[in-house]
């Protein structure tokens, strides 16, 4: 525990654990607790994708993640009887083109232990039992398991505490949205004919689909819709043999399950609040969005909310930037949000079709569209979260000016410098106009000078490897407001 923490962190999964470990890489103290005894021994959250491996990398420590997963190379589906369409990941333009499929309890412990190894110790058994924003600091309210409470006072205060926020609920933000009239099951166990191993099958079958992600070795999660749900209705969790006699209906001929480790029904809900932040507060990952599970996106857009919250923090808090570098926050991810609720349940609809006719129209459309490198390309990268941007941010510097490479607001394609990961803006260009810059901001910006095409041009790289500038090289003095915007 800090004697002082800079940053109070309700929450300790894996959104909540990635907030604390970028905030302590830049020396911010934090606090980190957690309602449950224990961290999760579920599956859960079952994939990396290529953009949060990135950020990861760029802050040095993706590999710690990558003996611990398994790698997927593409998704196959089907109708059981035939392939109705191949989708590659290959074709990701990133040096992660894959899926990393790595259960959650495995994502928790790594990022429990490196947080560990930095001297920080997630404290159980404590819950946020309320909290009161003074305008310059937080004062909550902290309750342990066995009914005494304490007051805690930080800087700052995340709830990365889930669908149940109790921050978000002592915001009093609306979580808007609803709950999908369906019922679903999951089962995680091992399973033997599925081939080949590392990709997802998915079966879209007349009665509801049934779809398969690997986890590690024989190891596979099954996910197949029950049918309609109405009201708050819940559906019993289902038994082995109601998932093997599932699979026996869906599936191609000879997949069976055994041993299972986690046999569940659920509900999909899709909700989210408005905006992710007032005053001292924020929310991040699914305390300020849940969505369907299609596509995998929901623990990858959280821990890309912490990654975008810590530098923007880390600088206000160390008095190198202005703090209304934290306003653009909620507008940034909010957005993203948006896309990512409306991508997963645009996926959940057309798995979901029941109607023969319109069953048939979705397979031959997807059918024909991935015979399209440039289609299967686009899909990939939605899904891998590399499409993501920030176009409209107040940080995006709005230009007319392009030159090959990305523009502003666009993602990074190369690996950022040692230091520059979640840290400082990287000043891409000419040797003697990056340099000068870095001298006019020390604290914010480190130099990378370029030849070839990025050479020709003039970019700031955000410290999350988002573009914030954009221009001719001649447009230094365009560059240096920019940052002077920025800097306190």
């Amino acid at each position: 525990m800090s004697n002082n923490p800079k940053v109070l962190i309700a929450g300790a999964g894996p959104v909540g654990l990635t907030l604390a470990n970028e905030l302590v890489r830049h020396g911010i103290a934090v606090r980190i607790v957690d309602k449950n005894a224990e961290r999760t021994d579920k599956s859960k959250a079952l994939v990396l994708w290529s953009r949060t491996l990135e950020l990861f990398d760029d802050a040095g420590y993706a590999k710690e993640f990558i003996p611990a997963g398994f790698v997927a190379h593409g998704a196959q589906i089907s109708t059981g009887n035939e392939i109705v369409a191949r989708v590659t990941l290959d074709s990701i333009n990133s040096r992660f083109n894959y899926a990393l499929m790595i259960p959650q309890s495995e994502t928790e412990r790594v990022l429990e232990e490196r947080l560990a190894a930095q001297g920080v110790k997630v404290e159980r058994q404590i819950e946020l039992a309320g909290f009161t924003d003074n305008g310059s600091t937080v004062e909550a309210t902290l309750k342990r398991a066995s009914g005494e409470t304490e007051s805690e006072t930080a800087d700052w205060l995340v709830g990365c505490d889930g669908a149940h926020s109790a921050v978000r609920h002592g915001l009093g933000f609306a979580f808007e949205g609803s709950t999908l009239e369906s019922h679903w099951a999951l089962a995680d166990g091992y399973v033997t004919g599925l081939e080949p191993k590392d990709q997802l099958h998915i079966f879209w079958h007349r009665d509801g689909i049934l779809a398969f992600f690997p986890i590690v070795g024989d190891r596979w999660r099954a996910i197949a819709d029950l049918g309609p749900a109405t009201g708050n209705e819940k559906h019993p969790d289902p038994t082995l043999e109601e998932i093997n006699a599932l699979m026996a209906h869906r599936g191609s001929p000879g997949i069976v399950m055994k041993d299972p480790f986690w046999l569940a029904a659920f509900r999909i809900n899709e909700r989210k609040v408005k905006d992710y932040a007032k005053g001292h507060v924020f929310l991040a990952g699914d305390a300020a969005h849940i969505h369907s599970p299609a596509g995998g996106q929901g623990m990858n857009t959280g821990m890309q909310d912490a990654f975008n919250l810590a530098w923007k923090l880390a600088l206000v808090i160390e008095g190198t930037a202005r703090p209304s570098l934290l306003d653009s926050y909620s507008p940034e991810r909010s957005t993203v949000g948006e896309v990512v609720l409306r991508n997963a349940g645009r996926l959940t609809e057309a798995a979901t079709l029941r109607n023969p006719i319109a069953q048939g129209l979705r397979n031959a459309v997807v059918r024909f569209a991935a015979g399209f490198p440039a289609l299967q390309h686009k899909a990939a990268s939605q899904l891998a979260e590399m499409d993501i941007g920030y176009p409209d941010s107040p940080l995006t510097a709005r230009g007319a000016y392009s030159v090959g490479g990305p523009a502003a607001g666009e993602r990074w394609p190369d690996r950022l410098p040692a230091g520059a990961g979640g840290a400082r803006f990287t000043a891409v260009g000419p040797a003697d106009v990056v340099a000068a810059l870095a001298a006019t901001f020390p604290k914010l910006v480190q130099a990378a000078p370029a030849s070839g095409e990025h050479g020709k041009a003039l970019r700031l790289i955000r410290p999350d490897g988002y573009v914030g500038f954009a221009g001719a090289v001649s447009e230094q003095v365009d560059a240096e407001a920019y940052l002077a915007a920025i800097a306190a």
